[in-house]
Protein backbone atom coordinates (compact mmCIF):
# COMPACT_ATOMS: atom_id res chain seq x y z
CA UNK A 1 0.00 0.00 0.00
CA UNK A 2 1.11 3.57 -0.76
CA UNK A 3 1.64 5.70 1.70
CA UNK A 4 -0.21 9.17 1.02
CA UNK A 5 2.04 12.50 0.70
CA UNK A 6 2.37 14.47 3.69
CA UNK A 7 1.01 17.92 2.77
CA UNK A 8 3.73 19.74 3.59
CA UNK A 9 5.47 17.96 0.97
CA UNK A 10 3.40 19.55 -1.90
CA UNK A 11 4.79 22.88 -0.08
CA UNK A 12 7.76 25.33 -1.83
CA UNK A 13 7.69 27.37 1.15
CA UNK A 14 5.45 26.58 4.32
CA UNK A 15 2.89 29.32 5.64
CA UNK A 16 3.82 32.93 4.81
CA UNK A 17 7.82 31.97 4.46
CA UNK A 18 6.42 31.19 0.89
CA UNK A 19 5.26 35.12 -0.11
CA UNK A 20 7.16 37.12 -1.67
CA UNK A 21 10.37 38.57 -0.58
CA UNK A 22 9.92 42.34 0.74
CA UNK A 23 13.24 43.25 -1.74
CA UNK A 24 10.83 41.37 -4.55
CA UNK A 25 7.78 42.65 -3.28
CA UNK A 26 8.78 46.35 -3.63
CA UNK A 27 10.60 46.46 -6.97
CA UNK A 28 6.78 45.34 -7.89
CA UNK A 29 5.34 48.00 -6.04
CA UNK A 30 7.81 50.76 -7.57
CA UNK A 31 7.31 50.04 -11.06
CA UNK A 32 2.96 50.54 -10.76
CA UNK A 33 1.55 54.01 -11.72
CA UNK A 34 -1.63 53.82 -9.40
CA UNK A 35 -4.57 56.50 -9.73
CA UNK A 36 -5.61 58.94 -7.32
CA UNK A 37 -7.67 57.25 -4.91
CA UNK A 38 -11.28 58.73 -3.46
CA UNK A 39 -11.26 60.40 -0.12
CA UNK A 40 -12.77 57.64 1.22
CA UNK A 41 -10.50 55.58 1.38
CA UNK A 42 -8.53 55.79 4.41
CA UNK A 43 -5.78 53.28 4.32
CA UNK A 44 -4.35 52.05 1.18
CA UNK A 45 -0.85 50.23 0.02
CA UNK A 46 1.39 53.55 0.24
CA UNK A 47 1.98 52.76 3.68
CA UNK A 48 2.11 49.12 3.75
CA UNK A 49 -0.37 48.76 6.31
CA UNK A 50 -1.97 45.50 7.30
CA UNK A 51 -5.34 46.09 5.66
CA UNK A 52 -6.85 48.42 3.49
CA UNK A 53 -9.82 50.91 4.90
CA UNK A 54 -12.90 52.48 3.11
CA UNK A 55 -15.11 54.48 4.69
CA UNK A 56 -18.15 53.61 4.45
CA UNK A 57 -21.87 56.26 4.02
CA UNK A 58 -23.10 54.72 7.21
CA UNK A 59 -19.92 56.28 9.11
CA UNK A 60 -18.44 52.99 9.61
CA UNK A 61 -15.16 51.87 8.01
CA UNK A 62 -14.41 48.71 5.98
CA UNK A 63 -11.57 46.89 6.82
CA UNK A 64 -10.42 44.96 3.83
CA UNK A 65 -7.34 41.79 3.54
CA UNK A 66 -6.81 38.78 2.30
CA UNK A 67 -3.77 36.40 3.30
CA UNK A 68 -3.38 32.36 1.76
CA UNK A 69 0.00 30.37 2.03
CA UNK A 70 1.39 26.54 1.20
CA UNK A 71 0.90 23.84 3.92
CA UNK A 72 2.81 24.61 7.06
CA UNK A 73 1.73 21.85 9.09
CA UNK A 74 0.43 18.32 7.41
CA UNK A 75 -3.11 18.18 9.72
CA UNK A 76 -5.37 19.47 6.84
CA UNK A 77 -7.70 20.83 9.65
CA UNK A 78 -4.98 22.55 11.31
CA UNK A 79 -3.90 24.15 8.39
CA UNK A 80 -7.73 25.19 7.95
CA UNK A 81 -7.88 26.34 11.43
CA UNK A 82 -3.95 28.28 10.91
CA UNK A 83 -4.61 29.88 7.92
CA UNK A 84 -7.86 31.48 9.01
CA UNK A 85 -6.61 32.37 11.99
CA UNK A 86 -3.40 34.02 10.52
CA UNK A 87 -6.37 36.10 7.82
CA UNK A 88 -8.51 37.43 10.63
CA UNK A 89 -5.33 38.71 11.35
CA UNK A 90 -4.73 41.71 9.73
CA UNK A 91 -8.18 43.01 10.41
CA UNK A 92 -7.47 42.92 14.25
CA UNK A 93 -4.48 44.71 14.01
CA UNK A 94 -6.50 47.60 12.41
CA UNK A 95 -7.97 47.22 15.36
CA UNK A 96 -11.53 46.45 13.66
CA UNK A 97 -13.64 43.81 14.49
CA UNK A 98 -14.17 40.90 11.90
CA UNK A 99 -17.29 39.94 10.45
CA UNK A 100 -17.18 37.89 6.95
CA UNK A 101 -14.61 35.74 4.98
CA UNK A 102 -14.65 34.36 1.33
CA UNK A 103 -12.50 31.03 1.44
CA UNK A 104 -9.32 31.19 -1.53
CA UNK A 105 -8.19 27.65 -2.21
CA UNK A 106 -6.06 25.94 -4.96
CA UNK A 107 -5.97 22.29 -5.02
CA UNK A 108 -4.22 19.54 -6.41
CA UNK A 109 -7.20 17.29 -7.72
CA UNK A 110 -5.35 14.72 -9.22
CA UNK A 111 -2.87 14.23 -6.13
CA UNK A 112 -5.02 14.61 -3.44
CA UNK A 113 -8.24 13.82 -1.58
CA UNK A 114 -11.33 16.10 -1.67
CA UNK A 115 -12.17 15.10 1.91
CA UNK A 116 -8.80 15.89 2.94
CA UNK A 117 -10.26 19.74 1.62
CA UNK A 118 -13.23 19.39 3.50
CA UNK A 119 -11.20 19.09 5.90
CA UNK A 120 -8.83 22.08 5.43
CA UNK A 121 -11.91 23.69 4.82
CA UNK A 122 -13.56 22.50 8.39
CA UNK A 123 -10.80 24.06 10.28
CA UNK A 124 -10.88 27.54 8.35
CA UNK A 125 -14.63 27.26 9.05
CA UNK A 126 -14.66 26.60 12.98
CA UNK A 127 -11.83 28.85 13.78
CA UNK A 128 -13.33 31.40 11.66
CA UNK A 129 -16.89 30.95 13.41
CA UNK A 130 -14.87 31.31 16.97
CA UNK A 131 -13.79 34.84 16.41
CA UNK A 132 -17.24 35.68 15.25
CA UNK A 133 -16.66 35.65 11.14
CA UNK A 134 -19.29 34.21 8.96
CA UNK A 135 -17.64 32.27 6.19
CA UNK A 136 -20.22 32.50 3.37
CA UNK A 137 -18.41 31.03 0.27
CA UNK A 138 -14.84 31.22 -1.93
CA UNK A 139 -13.22 30.14 -4.98
CA UNK A 140 -11.73 27.39 -5.96
CA UNK A 141 -9.26 26.18 -8.85
CA UNK A 142 -7.10 23.24 -9.26
CA UNK A 143 -3.20 23.77 -9.17
CA UNK A 144 -0.41 21.38 -8.37
CA UNK A 145 0.42 22.83 -5.43
CA UNK A 146 -2.74 23.31 -2.41
CA UNK A 147 -3.21 26.57 -1.24
CA UNK A 148 -5.62 27.98 1.26
CA UNK A 149 -6.50 31.39 2.83
CA UNK A 150 -9.33 34.03 2.79
CA UNK A 151 -10.66 37.47 2.19
CA UNK A 152 -11.88 38.47 5.33
CA UNK A 153 -13.98 41.79 5.92
CA UNK A 154 -14.42 43.94 9.11
CA UNK A 155 -15.64 47.60 10.78
CA UNK A 156 -13.62 49.49 12.82
CA UNK A 157 -14.25 53.73 13.84
CA UNK A 158 -12.52 55.69 11.28
CA UNK A 159 -10.97 57.79 14.72
CA UNK A 160 -9.94 54.74 15.77
CA UNK A 161 -7.98 52.70 13.33
CA UNK A 162 -4.64 51.68 14.24
CA UNK A 163 -1.84 52.28 11.86
CA UNK A 164 1.52 51.31 11.26
CA UNK A 165 2.95 54.66 10.02
CA UNK A 166 1.96 56.73 13.96
CA UNK A 167 4.83 55.53 15.54
CA UNK A 168 6.09 58.08 17.28
CA UNK A 169 9.65 58.90 19.36
CA UNK A 170 9.39 57.90 23.39
CA UNK A 171 6.81 54.83 22.63
CA UNK A 172 7.44 51.78 23.72
CA UNK A 173 7.45 48.56 21.49
CA UNK A 174 5.22 45.61 22.97
CA UNK A 175 5.22 42.36 21.49
CA UNK A 176 2.20 39.61 21.95
CA UNK A 177 3.71 36.65 20.60
CA UNK A 178 6.62 34.51 20.77
CA UNK A 179 9.05 34.00 17.62
CA UNK A 180 10.16 31.31 16.06
CA UNK A 181 7.34 29.86 13.90
CA UNK A 182 8.94 29.62 10.68
CA UNK A 183 11.92 27.83 11.99
CA UNK A 184 9.84 25.28 13.78
CA UNK A 185 7.63 24.67 10.39
CA UNK A 186 10.50 24.07 8.54
CA UNK A 187 11.57 21.47 11.15
CA UNK A 188 8.25 20.51 10.71
CA UNK A 189 8.59 20.04 7.10
CA UNK A 190 11.55 18.33 6.91
CA UNK A 191 10.37 15.97 9.42
CA UNK A 192 12.65 16.76 12.09
CA UNK A 193 10.40 19.05 14.51
CA UNK A 194 9.91 18.08 18.13
CA UNK A 195 6.16 17.06 18.26
CA UNK A 196 5.91 18.86 21.22
CA UNK A 197 7.31 22.04 19.63
CA UNK A 198 4.77 21.68 16.97
CA UNK A 199 2.06 21.30 19.07
CA UNK A 200 3.52 24.40 20.96
CA UNK A 201 3.68 26.45 17.08
CA UNK A 202 0.20 25.31 16.28
CA UNK A 203 -1.37 26.63 19.74
CA UNK A 204 0.45 29.75 19.37
CA UNK A 205 -0.71 30.12 15.04
CA UNK A 206 -4.37 29.06 16.09
CA UNK A 207 -4.93 31.79 18.78
CA UNK A 208 -6.07 35.00 17.75
CA UNK A 209 -4.99 38.32 17.66
CA UNK A 210 -8.52 39.23 18.65
CA UNK A 211 -8.04 40.21 22.66
CA UNK A 212 -4.90 42.00 22.04
CA UNK A 213 -6.64 43.95 19.53
CA UNK A 214 -9.85 44.98 21.77
CA UNK A 215 -6.97 45.42 24.71
CA UNK A 216 -4.57 47.83 22.17
CA UNK A 217 -7.78 49.95 21.44
CA UNK A 218 -9.27 50.54 25.39
CA UNK A 219 -5.13 51.41 26.18
CA UNK A 220 -5.32 53.80 22.89
CA UNK A 221 -1.99 51.95 20.95
CA UNK A 222 -0.47 54.72 19.20
CA UNK A 223 0.55 52.69 15.77
CA UNK A 224 0.65 48.81 15.23
CA UNK A 225 1.52 46.11 12.85
CA UNK A 226 1.28 42.37 13.05
CA UNK A 227 4.35 39.97 13.01
CA UNK A 228 4.02 38.01 9.96
CA UNK A 229 5.28 36.78 7.09
CA UNK A 230 8.20 39.73 7.06
CA UNK A 231 9.39 38.83 10.46
CA UNK A 232 9.84 41.18 13.52
CA UNK A 233 12.54 43.13 11.96
CA UNK A 234 10.44 43.51 8.83
CA UNK A 235 7.52 44.47 10.20
CA UNK A 236 9.13 46.63 12.43
CA UNK A 237 11.44 48.14 9.76
CA UNK A 238 8.10 48.98 7.67
CA UNK A 239 6.27 50.24 10.69
CA UNK A 240 9.49 52.90 11.65
CA UNK A 241 9.81 53.90 7.73
CA UNK A 242 6.36 54.53 7.32
CA UNK A 243 6.72 56.88 10.38
CA UNK A 244 9.37 58.41 9.86
CA UNK A 245 11.31 57.21 13.08
CA UNK A 246 13.56 54.83 14.32
CA UNK A 247 13.92 52.13 16.92
CA UNK A 248 15.89 50.75 19.18
CA UNK A 249 14.87 46.44 19.75
CA UNK A 250 16.25 44.71 22.59
CA UNK A 251 16.88 41.48 21.39
CA UNK A 252 17.36 39.96 25.23
CA UNK A 253 13.33 40.83 25.72
CA UNK A 254 11.99 39.50 22.82
CA UNK A 255 10.34 36.15 23.18
CA UNK A 256 11.32 32.52 21.34
CA UNK A 257 8.42 29.75 21.69
CA UNK A 258 10.87 27.75 22.65
CA UNK A 259 15.03 27.94 23.26
CA UNK A 260 15.05 24.68 20.68
CA UNK A 261 14.28 27.61 18.05
CA UNK A 262 17.29 29.10 18.42
CA UNK A 263 19.50 25.30 18.34
CA UNK A 264 17.60 25.05 15.47
CA UNK A 265 18.79 28.64 14.05
CA UNK A 266 22.45 27.23 14.49
CA UNK A 267 21.42 24.12 12.47
CA UNK A 268 20.27 26.05 9.50
CA UNK A 269 16.96 25.01 9.77
CA UNK A 270 15.92 28.14 8.60
CA UNK A 271 13.24 29.42 5.95
CA UNK A 272 13.90 30.60 2.99
CA UNK A 273 11.89 33.63 3.39
CA UNK A 274 13.17 34.03 6.44
CA UNK A 275 16.60 34.41 4.76
CA UNK A 276 14.90 37.02 2.41
CA UNK A 277 13.76 39.02 5.17
CA UNK A 278 17.30 39.30 6.76
CA UNK A 279 18.99 40.09 3.57
CA UNK A 280 16.16 42.95 3.46
CA UNK A 281 16.99 44.54 6.87
CA UNK A 282 20.55 44.25 6.89
CA UNK A 283 21.45 47.30 5.60
CA UNK A 284 18.62 48.96 7.65
CA UNK A 285 20.18 47.64 11.56
CA UNK A 286 22.57 47.98 13.44
CA UNK A 287 23.52 44.70 14.80
CA UNK A 288 26.75 45.05 16.23
CA UNK A 289 28.14 41.54 16.95
CA UNK A 290 24.91 39.53 17.26
CA UNK A 291 25.74 36.17 16.13
CA UNK A 292 24.14 35.70 12.35
CA UNK A 293 21.63 33.31 14.06
CA UNK A 294 20.28 35.19 16.36
CA UNK A 295 19.54 37.60 13.49
CA UNK A 296 17.94 35.05 11.77
CA UNK A 297 15.27 34.49 14.56
CA UNK A 298 14.83 38.20 14.62
CA UNK A 299 13.79 38.14 10.94
CA UNK A 300 12.29 34.82 10.77
CA UNK A 301 8.88 34.60 8.64
CA UNK A 302 6.27 34.33 11.08
CA UNK A 303 3.08 33.00 10.29
CA UNK A 304 -0.19 33.98 12.58
CA UNK A 305 2.37 35.87 14.67
CA UNK A 306 1.26 38.70 17.43
CA UNK A 307 0.91 42.31 17.50
CA UNK A 308 3.52 44.47 17.60
CA UNK A 309 2.27 47.70 19.49
CA UNK A 310 4.05 51.26 19.77
CA UNK A 311 2.17 52.53 23.21
CA UNK A 312 2.66 55.62 25.43
CA UNK A 313 0.72 54.55 27.76
CA UNK A 314 2.34 51.59 29.03
CA UNK A 315 1.34 50.44 32.55
CA UNK A 316 -2.39 50.98 30.81
CA UNK A 317 -1.47 48.52 27.90
CA UNK A 318 0.12 46.10 29.95
CA UNK A 319 -3.06 46.19 32.37
CA UNK A 320 -5.45 45.90 29.47
CA UNK A 321 -3.21 42.75 28.27
CA UNK A 322 -2.88 41.10 31.37
CA UNK A 323 -6.82 41.68 32.00
CA UNK A 324 -7.53 39.74 28.58
CA UNK A 325 -4.29 36.93 29.52
CA UNK A 326 -2.14 37.98 26.56
CA UNK A 327 0.98 37.19 26.88
CA UNK A 328 3.44 40.22 26.22
CA UNK A 329 6.80 41.64 26.51
CA UNK A 330 8.58 45.23 26.21
CA UNK A 331 11.07 44.47 23.27
CA UNK A 332 12.31 47.96 22.44
CA UNK A 333 10.96 51.71 21.91
CA UNK A 334 11.04 53.90 19.04
CA UNK A 335 13.07 57.33 18.72
CA UNK A 336 14.34 59.75 16.32
CA UNK A 337 16.56 58.80 14.14
CA UNK A 338 16.47 57.79 10.64
CA UNK A 339 13.30 56.27 9.13
CA UNK A 340 13.45 52.58 9.18
CA UNK A 341 17.02 52.15 11.05
CA UNK A 342 16.73 49.92 13.74
CA UNK A 343 19.39 49.40 16.54
CA UNK A 344 19.87 45.98 18.11
CA UNK A 345 21.49 45.39 21.57
CA UNK A 346 21.31 42.21 24.02
CA UNK A 347 21.57 38.69 22.63
CA UNK A 348 18.83 36.24 22.04
CA UNK A 349 20.49 33.73 24.37
CA UNK A 350 21.08 35.96 27.32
Amino acid sequence: MVEPRRLTSFSHGAGCGCKLGPTDLQSVLDGLSLPELPPDVLVAADTGDDAAVYRLPSGEALVATLDYFTPIVDDPYDWGRIAATNAMSDVFAMGGRPFLGLNIVNWPVDDLPLDMLAQVLQGGIDAAAKAGVAVVGGHTITDPEPKYGMVVLGLVDPERIVRNATAAPGTTLVLTKPLGLGIVSTAAKRGTADPDLLAAAIDVMTTTNQAAAEAMQEAGAVAATDVTGFGLLGHLHRMLLASGVAAELDASAVPLLDPRVLELAQADVVPAGTKRNLAFVRPHSDFGALPEPERLVLADAQTSGGLLIATRHLDAMERALGARGVPFRRVGRVVAGDPGRIAVAGRLSE
